[in-house]
């Protein structure tokens, strides 16, 4: 039986014409519509559990948008994106695109300059360019900055890019790499940790040779080096339905064993990019829901779907800091339906997930009242001394993790602002997050205009660009955008004098199979 959830826009995956949408349910699954006079009728797999979108849908948050939108005119969705006045999310995190060359030549890949027929590499004054327009939002500055590729490690000035995004007011750099240079060379990582960079976005796809060609065989010798640097790890994984969703599970307890580098996994369920039949479509699609289940199932439900909540779910969080700080914060005030996420703790050998602990609604609900009484005038130091006695009440002492006093850290945070607690909470748990980037067959407009996931780029007329808009319809930004400031490979060859496929990986597997990736994959090859 149809239930219909709201009305939203999407795009034609045949002409990208802007067409009316609607979200509806259907035998326990979301699913999206839309119909265009000239390609006819799509109907495509929203979210695999409408349950679970009941659940997430109730976080629901409206950002308050920018003060200062970098498009001035009349705003079209998403053809006009720079960011504009319909935009309602900060720059929560921007990618800058470093290059568009990489070590490896992945038959999927959709990126690498010699399928684009230019190498796109901005100069570091472009690079400086775009970060002072990202430090320009306001309200709230733009903080954190993900290099990414490409593979940004071919950059030769990669470590004085990172230095000058310090200089810039940044507090966090990511690195987003397959991390195969960081496996050849040892010191590599101790010198991108002392330049500034806070972590590596990994790609990670599986814990065999089959589900993970890319960097199966290195990742044990840069989880080594990166201990050395003390240089913290997200694995990335791309889950793609009848490829590696049955290793959803192993991926999370491959973090979990290696919990002292690796500080979160964040599953990404495939984008389909490009046009692909509904027979396809429906072989490799898999939604947040789907993953979440595999993972409850495959790990013999020490995590379940119950365990998981919406990103705007830290918004009441971020606003009680704001009334208790009179400054604003980050929101996170994405969609409800871009991701869930929750944290594991270590509880001997067994994953704790932060639910057995804390009555995570019940807190959040209390952070809403309280910022609401702050917004009203209430008193700061009587809210923070009924924090102090309510938190407690939040979280079940007996069942926490042992040496750590969770509801202490938490007043910590939120009341006195020791900020070193918050990294004292990140070191001993491993964040699961799920982000499901759109492709044009689930395209919603709506997400579109709260994502807090951003680009930035060297065009005056789209600075900052979402990342389902500067991806999903790459012939409006991406592609647009790196032609024009791009340089013909021919071009580039000449100028560098060697080939771009002269800096292709050739992977010795041989010396790659030592002691240390033994070690590495022993417990996943006794399953």
């Amino acid at each position: 039986m149809r239930e219909d959830i709201r009305k939203t826009s999407s795009l034609c995956p045949e002409c990208l014409k802007v067409l009316p949408a609607a979200v509806f349910a259907e035998n326990g699954k979301v699913f999206i519509e839309k119909s265009c006079p000239k390609h006819g009728y799509f109907k495509e797999l929203y979210w695999g559990s409408y349950k679970m979108y009941k659940k997430a849908e109730k976080f629901a948050a409206k950002g308050r948008g920018l003060l200062n939108p970098n498009f001035e005119g009349k705003p079209d969705c998403p053809r006009t994106c720079g960011l504009c006045s319909l935009h309602k999310t900060n720059s929560t995190l921007t990618n800058i695109v470093l290059t568009n060359r990489c070590d490896l030549n992945c038959w999927y890949c959709f990126f690498y300059a010699g399928k684009t027929g230019y190498v796109y590499e901005p100069s570091r004054q472009q690079i400086r360019d775009m970060l002072k327009k990202i430090r320009e939002e306001k309200p709230i500055p733009g903080n954190a900055v993900q290099l990414t590729g490409g593979e940004p490690l071919l950059r030769k000035d990669l470590l004085d890019i990172i230095q000058d995004i310090k200089t810039l007011g940044f507090d966090h750099v990511q690195l987003n790499t397959n991390g195969i240079r960081l496996a050849l060379d040892p010191k590599l990582a101790a010198r991108i940790r002392h330049a500034g960079c806070n972590n590596l976005y990994l790609s990670f796809d599986g814990v065999t040779p089959k589900t993970n060609p890319k960097n199966h065989f290195e990742i044990p010798l840069i989880l080594d080096n990166c201990r050395e640097a003390g240089l913290g790890i997200v694995l990335v994984p791309t889950i793609i339905n009848s490829v590696n969703d049955h290793e959803a599970g192993n991926i999370l307890c491959f973090g979990f064993e290696n919990i002292d580098i690796i500080r979160a996994v964040n599953y990404q369920p495939v984008s389909l990019v490009g046009k692909m039949p509904r027979s396809e479509r429906e072989k490799y699609r898999i939604t947040i829901p789907d993953v979440i289940a595999k993972i409850e199932e495959q790990t013999n439900a020490q995590v379940t779907s119950e365990d998981f909540f919406p990103v705007p779910t830290a918004v009441p969080i971020a606003q009680f800091v704001e009334h208790l700080r009179n400054k604003p914060q980050y929101e996170l005030s994405t969609h409800f339906a871009c991701g869930m996420a929750t944290y594991l703790f270590k509880d001997g050998n067994k994953m704790m997930p932060i639910t057995r602990f804390l009555d995570v609604e019940g807190f959040v609900e209390f952070l809403n009242e309280q910022g609401a009484e702050l917004k009203n005038g209430a008193s700061k130091y009587l809210v923070g001394a009924r924090g102090i006695f309510k938190i407690n009440s939040f979280v079940d002492k007996e069942k926490s993790p042992k040496g750590l006093n969770f509801a202490k850290l938490l007043f910590e945070v939120l009341v006195m602002h020791n900020y070193k607690a918050l990294s004292v909470f990140h070191h001993r748990s491993l964040f699961i997050g799920m982000m499901h980037f759109m492709d044009l067959y689930n395209y919603d407009i709506q997400r579109v205009q709260n994502c807090a996931i951003h680009y930035a780029t060297p065009s005056k007329k789209s600075p900052i660009v979402p990342f389902c808009a500067f991806n999903v319809v790459p012939q409006f930004y991406r592609d647009k955008i790196q032609k024009e400031f791009g340089t013909p490979i021919k071009n580039w060859e000449k100028e560098n004098q060697r080939k771009l496929k002269e800096e292709f990986y050739r992977r010795d597997k041989i010396s790659l199979r030592n002691e240390l990736y033994e070690k590495a994959y022993a417990s996943f090859k006794q399953r």
